[in-house]
């Protein structure tokens, strides 16, 4: 009998179980590997990109905290229509860009702690997907940013 308290059965042994497992099929059993040049592009500039595209969701983030329902009437208009599907993903979109700010000092310093928020960050993305229906995200963005991320996995200790 399974002690109930074993790592296997934790979440922390669940996520490091998909790390191998996405460690596996990413790098060792991909059919094509980064070149080591765009690695360190991507791990050099990785940081840089990812501070960008934080203050670029910037406006997603007020609109979370309320400042966005101001231009809420406006997007209605536009053809957002507002409601569960839209504030699961702003929770969600938040949860994200928490996990991403959390990584970029680690990212910079090209920790280990740092690549695993950003792979948290990804799974969490994974899960929005999931739960709007985005499939395109879901498939396509997932398995590229896991892709990306595992590739350069070995750059960050």
């Amino acid at each position: 009998m399974k002690n109930p308290n074993s790592n296997s059965t934790s979440l922390g042994g669940a996520l490091s179980q998909l790390e191998n497992l996405c460690d596996e099929y990413l790098v060792k059993k991909a059919p094509y590997t980064l070149p080591d040049k765009a690695k360190e592009v991507i791990v050099n500039f990785g940081p840089w990109i990812t501070l960008i595209l934080l203050v670029m969701a910037l406006p997603a983030l007020l609109a979370i905290v309320g400042i966005g329902a101001i231009a809420m009437p406006f997007a209605y208009l536009g053809g957002m229509h507002a409601g569960f599907s839209y504030t699961v993903s702003m929770i969600f979109t938040a949860v994200v860009l928490v996990l991403e700010a959390l990584a970029l000092p680690g990212l910079f310093k090209k920790t280990k702690s740092g690549w695993r928020l950003l792979f948290y960050a990804i799974l969490v993305s994974a899960v929005q997907s999931l739960i709007t229906f985005n499939l395109g995200g879901l498939i396509i963005g997932t398995i590229l940013g896991l892709y990306i991320l595992f590739q350069v996995k070995e750059y960050y200790k």
